[in-house]
């Protein structure tokens, strides 16, 4: 157990830098905040860097027995490092690992996500793939950062329950076929209404971009494109809220 208690902390410095993507990149490690984040983490079985504590909390459960470093922080340190305004006094550094990897083609429900960049978007779209009981999720280059702190927040700990990789969708398209199982676009031309097709065991749901949808050249290689009615006066549904239809619509 290790104290620290100035915000000018060399590394409180590097701590506060995993808020910046590079600097998680090139340290393969990102932050997150908040008891209830770091309860699902290791429930998760994620593997920590370092534990922080704010020195006025009492020593929470379950970091009892905990192999991870452990710093006890004052509350300038806690401030310092969070991002939110009013900091729950437990944080921790995160490693980014290779253990969420999707193997041996053992999966028969993914999400496939492209270019969403609104990090709350990402963050939901995890969480909803979570709770759909899904086997994974795949984010293609042009999303919002996975470790980004609004995604990790959004995601509302299913970040550490379900495998979510970065992954070319062009590449994976073709994998999924070749392994029999049926990928469904969303969009607007050249599809059907999501209720014209039946629950599925095993399929994939490409969704896309707040703005532009999913990329031609990925709906051109789909089994069907679907989409959600609009009954009413609104332009169009937000790509987390229409992904929980069609996600909970086609799981068998």
């Amino acid at each position: 157990m290790k104290h620290i208690q100035s915000a000018k902390n060399q590394q409180v410095k590097l701590w506060k830098k995993l808020h910046q993507k590079k600097y998680r990149d090139e340290t393969n490690m990102f932050l997150i905040e908040g008891k209830h984040l770091v309860e699902e983490a290791i429930k998760g079985e994620q593997a920590f860097e370092a534990i922080l504590v704010q020195d006025d909390e009492v020593m929470p459960p379950m970091l009892q027995n905990m192999n991870s470093e452990l710093y006890i922080v004052s509350r300038d340190v806690m401030q310092a490092i969070c991002d939110t305004k009013t900091p729950q006094g437990i944080a921790a550094i995160c490693k980014i690992t290779n253990g969420t990897e999707i193997k041996n083609d053992n999966y028969s429900k993914l999400l496939l996500v492209d270019g969403v960049q609104d990090p709350g978007n990402l963050g939901t779209l995890i969480r909803t793939a979570d709770a759909v009981g899904l086997d994974g999720i795949i984010i293609s280059e042009g999303s919002a950062d996975i470790y980004n702190s609004k995604v990790v927040r959004s995601t509302q700990g299913s970040l550490f329950h379900i495998p979510v990789i970065k992954g070319d969708l062009i590449e994976w398209i073709e994998r999924l076929e070749k392994n029999s199982v049926s990928v469904f676009g969303s969009a607007l031309e050249g599809a059907v209404p999501y209720g014209e097709i039946s629950a599925q065991e095993r399929f994939a749901l490409v969704v896309g971009n707040e703005g532009s949808g999913v990329r031609k050249e990925l709906l051109d290689r789909t089994s069907q494109n679907l989409y959600v009615p609009i009954y009413g006066q609104a332009e169009s549904l937000n790509v987390a809220i229409a992904s929980g239809i069609l996600l909970y619509h086609l799981r068998a």
